[in-house]
């Protein structure tokens, strides 16, 4: 069996790769491994549940909960929240565990399961492997220990979650967004009330799309992988910025009043700014991965800020900040972290966050982000290939050490294997977009053949 655990999770195809029979196996599991390590001890362990609108959530979120319920563990049942809300309120609950079951971005078919240690904090590496030791060895036959009488698991719904989180969001802005029209794409997700709701109560002015989910819309056509419904909106509007998230609002991306993009490493910029100018950017760091633009580096260098750079991977972002105590680090692709009011990527959070900059500022988004000029880069997906192999071809590192030679120092190349989805990322940074796309492609031909 190959792995289980990918960068975020366990995904698959609902009801093909990711099964009832899996869901559940895995919480039990988890819940035997947690106990092993003394997650438990003393007490009566509590887990919080929630998931994204899929409609395959449903089935899976009976069989999580029937899980851990199995093995001891009290469940409360959160519904439809984002997975930063989960985590959030695992933390602020007291629960020994929290579970997410969602595929953020991915297309509605797949779906994923998502664990928290106690705090709301992802798994480490070496716990997921020790759940997933553990769940191979009693789907093959051993039987578990299982509690009888009262040692079961009790359910309960806890529909003040939603409340909770919202005040929580609303207590942590540096000021309030009167004045603002702000239009929202939450791409049929999790955050369909959440993000709406938080945002009004801050004093925007809102307008919303993408918040009708029916558990077979999420992320079709809009949200933080589609932004073309998003700048029209917000243009016909005439916004000062666009919002959208992704399924389970992990992550932000925006729209400027003129309906251009600002992604994850714009909005990075421009949180630090904020943040050190009121003394909340501690040792004036900020934590990215290898996938952040150039430019992106450069604005920090001149603005003074120091820039330290992990494997792709919010996970990754997130264990440096932990670490050495960094308090905002992010991805291109709109995961940001903002470690003094969540421990994970908050897409809902960063939105805010952002419109309270330009609130308080009177600036427009368009004249905040410009304080870093993004390179041309070019991202390719290369689907089926063998992505294991990316670090092994020689036939492959020879093609990329000659792309390197061509860009010199003008440019990058960097060749990753997806840890959510079975294909290669390609990405290419040059001054020019077209010498990029043209590097581009001969790699991602390259990684055909070659992977193939």
């Amino acid at each position: 069996m190959g792995r289980l655990f990918g960068t975020d999770g366990v995904r698959g195809v609902a009801n093909g790769d990711l099964t009832a029979e899996l869901a559940l196996g895995l919480s039990v599991a988890a819940a035997h491994v947690l106990a092993e390590a003394g997650t438990f001890e003393g007490h009566r362990p509590v887990a919080v549940v929630g998931r994204d609108p899929r409609a395959s959530g449903e089935f899976l979120e009976a069989a999580v909960v029937a899980g851990l319920a199995s093995a001891g563990v009290d469940v409360l049942r959160v519904g439809v929240l984002p997975t930063p809300a989960v985590a959030y309120l695992t933390g602020a609950l007291g629960a020994d565990l929290g579970v997410m079951l969602s595929a953020s971005h991915n297309a509605m078919p797949d779906n994923g399961i998502k664990f928290f240690a106690r705090g709301g904090h992802k798994l480490a590496d070496e716990l997921e492997d020790r759940i997933e030791a553990v769940y191979d060895e009693h789907r093959t036959g051993a039987p578990w220990d299982r509690p009888t009488g009262s040692g079961v698991g009790r359910v309960r719904s806890y529909d003040e979650g939603f409340d909770q989180y919202v005040a929580h969001l609303i207590g942590v802005l540096p000021n309030r967004l009167d004045g603002l029209k702000v239009v929202l794409d939450e791409a049929h997700g999790a955050a369909a009330r959440v993000s709406p709701e938080a945002f009004a109560r801050a004093g925007a002015e809102i307008v919303t799309i993408g918040t009708a989910p029916d558990g077979l819309n999420i992320n079709d056509g809009c949200g933080s992988t589609h932004l073309d419904l998003l700048k029209a909106a917000v243009v016909e509007h005439g916004a000062d910025l666009g919002i959208a998230h992704d399924g389970d609002a992990d992550r932000c991306l925006a729209v400027d009043h003129t309906g251009a993009e600002v992604d994850g490493d714009q909005i990075l910029a421009v949180l630090a700014l904020a943040m050190r100018e009121r003394s909340a950017l501690r040792r004036d760091t900020v934590v990215a991965t290898v996938m952040s633009n150039l430019g992106f580096k450069l604005a920090m260098e001149r603005e003074g800020v120091a820039l330290i750079q992990t494997a792709v991977g919010d996970r990754y972002v997130l264990e440096e900040m932990k670490q050495h105590g960094y308090a905002l680090g992010g991805e291109q692709s709109g995961h940001v972290i903002i470690l003094d009011h969540a421990t994970t990527g908050d897409g809902t959070l960063t939105g805010l966050m952002l419109a309270a900059r330009i609130a308080q500022t009177g600036r427009t988004l368009q004249d905040l982000a410009s304080v870093m000029e993004r390179l041309p880069q070019i991202l390719i997906n290369v689907p089926d290939v063998d992505r294991s192999r990316v670090n092994s071809s020689a036939e492959l590192a020879a093609a990329v050490a000659e792309a390197e030679r061509e860009l010199g120092s003008t440019g990058r190349v960097l060749l990753r294997p997806s840890g959510t989805e079975p294909l290669v990322r390609v990405m290419v940074e040059a001054a020019d977009i077209d010498h990029a796309r043209s590097v581009a492609g001969r790699l991602a031909d390259a990684v055909k053949s070659s992977l193939g």
